[in-house]
């Protein structure tokens, strides 16, 4: 899919964004105008049953379910991957559907908490028992059949307890007053950040509910979690990177690091490849992700692409010999914007909506281990870093950074960065640096990689590889008001960032990046 909209955002879009923030001296964030639906995530509370709240004034936010992939044996027998990659899939596009008419029905639930369990959350658990019990017998027919696995089918509903909506009607983020005439706020007001635009994009009256809204894809709000999608993020998703204090350790360095680095230059995505696939995880699936992604790097990555045919795409790296495909989640400016995929798969379908941002700066780099020398990655090796359903699945493989420029010394995990004028916003995406030596995968798209420990070194049985390190930059009007692409169910929330990487250099490259990341030497 290519787009046909602005490269980023006009002045007249900075000016409108960066005046609908409030920030206070030392950086609190008191209001803000943004598209927002709950707040903070990372305790992973224990959701709540069939639609009931968790406690007095909280409102439901979104659908949790168990990730079956994570219980699966690490090995999927080649016979089975492909039906068993497949039927992964439909679970995800089953939470997306089940999200969706949990989304339209909120104010039903809210009056009859039983509507949940017999609309949503009952007919959801049928269709994954199904579809797991597919997985089952895929495994069954060539090898041992995993047991426990439709104990993962049941689903819940869950608040979302930073920032959700309250019983005197007020979010995390907003004031609750029903003065808005723009599209769809979360605080009442119905505003969009662009301002004179809101009435154009289907805005109505608010009335303290924040229900009034539709996106530029069609995407209406609803019952305090409104905004340009409906779904979020919210105020207490931002943070001043000025009230943010220097967080950034490394370990030490010992006799026999590997203190070189390898820097592969692949462009901005200036040509604009962007799909909802996921070639990793959804092999075989179209709108595999539910969520658009920007790729630079291999040109061949949709959803049907081979290790074959990566090796004979085309490439926007400098240097012919990387082809390795590099993609990660859009970073969208919620700015009232249509979009050219705003009643398409993976944009406005899937509560993905505003205008698209090209990076400013896409910094690709290969760096050594701190305690060892390092070994080529095999040809064709994924590594997935972050998780794209860490709202719900919690942090423990969120890996996602955010920052800004000149403040790169504190990094946030949990929270959009709000920049200062003149400053940028940074995403950092470190990738894992040990590898288990035998597999390009696993049917988690984890255990075959992991990160190094706390002093450097990897886990028994890993052997440490170059590190990809990733850094994306982005010119976006101070404040509030963007957000990544995710699953709908996920809110947007900044944990949830994830990047993705396809080893595709040949091996003569491959073996100059091992040879100037272990002599030190600084390469592209």
């Amino acid at each position: 899919m290519r787009r046909a909209t602005r490269k980023r955002s006009t002045l007249a879009n900075r000016a409108i964004a960066a005046s609908a923030a409030l920030i206070l001296g030392g950086g609190g964030l008191l209001a803000v105008n943004v598209y927002a639906s709950a707040g903070e995530g990372w305790s992973n509370p224990e959701p709540a049953q069939s639609g009931q709240l968790r406690s007095t004034g909280q409102q439901m936010s979104t659908i949790d379910c168990p990730e079956v992939a994570n219980d699966l044996p690490q090995e999927v027998p080649d016979a089975a991957r492909q039906e068993v990659d497949r039927e992964l899939a439909a679970l995800d596009s089953q939470i997306t559907d089940a999200y969706k008419r949990f989304a339209d029905s909120k104010e039903q639930i809210a009056q009859d908490p039983n509507l949940a369990q017999n609309a949503i959350l009952g007919p959801l658990k049928d269709k994954r028992l199904a579809s797991i019990d597919r997985i089952a017998v895929a495994f069954d027919r060539v090898a041992e059949r995993p047991q426990g696995l439709e104990g993962l089918a049941p689903c819940a509903l869950r608040a979302d307890d930073n920032g959700g909506v309250g019983d005197d009607g007020q979010d995390g983020g907003g004031n609750g007053d029903g003065q808005g005439d723009n599209a769809g706020q979360d605080d009442g007001q119905g505003g969009d950040q662009g301002g004179d635009q809101g009435a154009d994009q289907g805005g109505d009256q608010g009335d303290g509910n924040g229900d009034g809204g539709q996106d530029d894809g069609g995407q209406g709000g609803d019952n305090g979690n409104g905004g340009q999608a409906g779904n979020g993020p919210n105020a207490a998703d931002f943070v001043d990177i000025q009230s943010v204090q220097p967080n950034v350790q490394q370990p030490p360095q010992q006799r026999g690091a590997s203190r070189g680095q390898f820097v592969t230059e692949c462009g901005e995505n200036e040509n604009g490849k962007f799909n909802p696939d996921n070639v990793i995880v959804a092999p075989g699936v179209s709108n595999g992700a539910h969520h658009m992604h920007d790729y630079v790097g291999n040109q061949a990555n949709d959803a049907f692409a081979s290790d074959d045919d990566l090796a004979r795409g085309q490439t926007t790296c400098q240097n012919q010999g990387d082809k390795s495909t590099y993609y990660w989640p859009v970073l969208r400016l919620q700015n009232g914007q249509n979009e050219a995929d705003a009643n398409a798969d993976g944009g406005g379908k899937d509560s993905n909506v505003g205008e698209i941002q090209t990076p400013t700066e896409v910094d690709l780099k290969f760096v050594g281990s701190p305690v060892s020398k390092v070994t080529a990655m095999p040809r064709f090796l994924r590594i997935i870093t972050g998780d794209a359903k860490a709202f719900t699945n919690g942090d423990a493989n969120a890996n996602a950074s955010w920052s800004c420029t000149g403040f790169e010394d504190r990094q946030l995990k949990d929270k959009y960065p709000i920049c200062p004028e003149g400053s940028q916003v940074v995403r950092t995406f470190k990738f894992q640096s040990c590898w288990d030596g035998q597999n390009t995968d696993s049917a988690n798209h984890r255990t075959h990689v992991a990160f190094a420990q706390e002093n450097g070194a990897c886990p028994n049985g890993f052997r440490a590889i170059p590190q990809l390190v990733q850094r994306i930059v982005y010119d976006v009007p101070p404040g509030p008001g963007f957000a990544v692409d995710s699953f709908p169910e996920q809110l947007h929330k900044p944990g949830t960032d994830h990047g993705d990487f396809i080893n595709v250099f040949n091996s003569r490259l491959m073996k100059k990046v091992v040879a100037c990341v272990n002599e030190g030497r600084r390469c592209a």
